[in-house]
């Protein structure tokens, strides 16, 4: 009785530390739900379902963990009550009708429970079939190559409805950790996303587009997604994959239809020839060091193979497989010691006399 008592007088005298934790919680999600990446903001109807699906899990959860709690205060106030009412040397008798209402309490529990579990399992399936039906209801989606690395995305368009080009062979291109998506409220465009991994196993997740679709060595995969909304949306892999798991992040850019195709048959180009004597000496350095063999730039001599392709990094928003915003003071960094900032990469450090060094900035940074 003595320790009921003592549960109770410290709930009477803490309930304000549990209420500030709740508060701090919900302050949580509502921060959480204006990031760029949460599964709780969602910008296409994948997402949707799978945000509507999350909600409803955590109400019901929420609503279980009342009802738990006020069982238990319950319980130990009616312990408390029975036993100051009992005298001391009176035999305990049994009460059949207390018994009786408490197994009728068990099993009607039981049963909502089951109940419960079997709606959330229905739920849970039929958002899994509205994402098959998904994936088959546009005729037409734009395709996209997406392959997973250690610790980089390396994308590739494949195929786009007409009304954003040509579709020739010739007009594909290649990318690196940044994609763009076309926003079309009359006639929206699903984007399937074909996925594979070159190493390890990786998975794809962007979470205020789709759920994640894990990476499997030499099994490819599929995804479709399609963004309802304007914005830039942060992805990353969400199954460990090595030392930089966390520095392998990607960016989905969802513009409006003209912006998409202004980006598209920007990307289908080589990047303007250098117009200044620095950017010129710049891509000497380029051509004449470690970096040609291993990156390609459209229009030029470069083709490796071995990292992302640079033909249009000047406009990519992250580099170093997303570990970095691309802004000069970075990427100088991350050319002349990369191992400091992701150890474990495959880029080797390059050593660059200082002129070269900016010269060879200028001309990565005009590679728009």
């Amino acid at each position: 009785m003595k320790l009921h008592r003592n549960i109770l007088a410290f709930a009477r005298r803490h309930w304000h530390v549990g209420a500030a934790a709740l508060l701090t919680a919900v302050a949580g999600c509502a921060r959480e739900l204006h990031s760029s990446e949460s599964a709780l903001a969602p910008a296409g109807p994948q997402a949707q379902r799978i945000a509507t699906l999350t909600w409803m899990f955590m109400g019901v959860c929420a609503v279980v963990y009342v009802l738990v709690i006020l069982a238990l205060f319950g319980a130990l106030l009616h312990r408390r009550k029975a036993s100051l009412n009992l005298p001391n040397n009176d035999p305990v008798e049994p009460d059949m009708q207390g018994e009786k209402r408490t197994w009728t309490t068990v099993l009607t529990c039981t049963g909502i429970t089951v109940i419960t579990l079997f709606v959330l399992l229905i739920a849970d399936f039929s958002v899994g079939r509205a994402a098959y039906k998904f994936s088959t209801a546009d005729p037409d989606p734009m395709h996209i190559q997406i392959i997973g690395h250690q610790w980089w995305w390396e994308i590739h368009y494949t195929d786009w409805p007409d009304r954003f080009g040509e579709r020739m062979a010739y007009n594909t291109f290649a990318t690196a950790n940044e994609f763009h998506i076309p926003v079309d409220p009359d006639h929206p465009v699903s984007v399937q996303l074909d996925i594979e991994s070159h190493d390890v196993i990786h998975s794809f997740w962007v979470p205020n587009l789709s759920g994640k679709r894990d990476l499997i060595p030499g099994h490819g995969t599929s995804l479709w997604i399609r963004a309802d909304h304007p914005g830039t949306y942060y992805g990353e892999c969400a199954e460990y994959c090595g030392y930089q798991h966390a520095n392998m992040r990607l960016v989905v850019v969802a513009e409006p239809v003209e912006k998409f195709r202004a980006w598209l048959d920007a990307q289908r180009t080589p990047p303007p020839e250098p117009t200044t004597e620095a950017q010129k000496r710049g891509r000497d350095v380029f051509m004449h060091t470690a970096c040609a063999t291993c990156h390609t730039i459209g229009g030029t001599s470069a083709r490796g193979l071995v990292g992302p392709n640079l033909t249009h990094v000047g406009s990519r928003i992250l580099i170093a497989g997303g570990a970095l915003q691309n802004v000069p003071g970075n990427l100088g960094g991350w050319i002349i010691d990369p191992q400091r900032i992701k150890p474990g990469a495959v880029m080797p450090r390059i050593n660059l006399a200082p002129d070269d060094l900016r010269n060879l900035l200028e001309y990565v940074q005009s590679l728009k």
